[in-house]
């Protein structure tokens, strides 16, 4: 508690087709609220929350895990869930505690049939979403901003 402010406390999670770019998001979110202090890489198999063996050998989260931190007077749990349909029932495990999610969408690959999926559920279990669309920096991003928002409103919800 900071000037006499108290904390709120929030329970996210973030989810995510595979290779959308969740876990660098995940790893810049702890790095910025200063969890860590230093940035993990998928490729690197050293990103935070990816600890398992499992999950460093084959690149891809496998199990939803717990992290921690602070940020404007409000303590979060972060819940990192699978991104790859396989393992879909480790992340459905997780919406039913969940305050809001984020779903992070890749801007090069557009809302995919995992998206779609993702989306059902965080509706039936009444989620609110946040969706951050991820990689635009990258090439070659040759989608407009128009060309995006119609991806998500045609597959999604206007």
């Amino acid at each position: 508690m900071e000037n006499n402010i108290p904390a709120k406390h929030t329970i996210m999670g973030i989810l995510v087709h595979v290779d959308a770019g969740k876990t660098t998001l995940s790893e810049a979110m702890l790095y910025l609220s200063k969890s860590i202090k230093q940035l993990g890489r998928v490729d690197d198999q050293n990103a935070y929350l990816d600890y398992d063996i499992q999950e460093r050998n084959r690149g891809i989260t496998i199990f939803s895990k717990l992290a921690d931190f602070s940020w404007n007077h409000t303590q979060f749990t972060f819940i990192d869930t699978p991104g790859h349909s396989d393992f879909t029932s480790e992340m459905e495990r997780t919406l039913s505690v969940l305050d809001y999610a984020i779903l992070v969408i890749s801007a090069t690959d557009g809302v995919q049939s995992h998206t779609k999926t993702i989306w059902e559920l965080l509706q039936h279990y009444h989620v609110p979403t946040l969706i951050f669309v991820n990689k635009v920096d990258l090439l070659p991003f040759d989608k407009s901003y128009d060309d995006v928002m119609e991806d998500l409103k045609k597959n999604l919800s206007d």
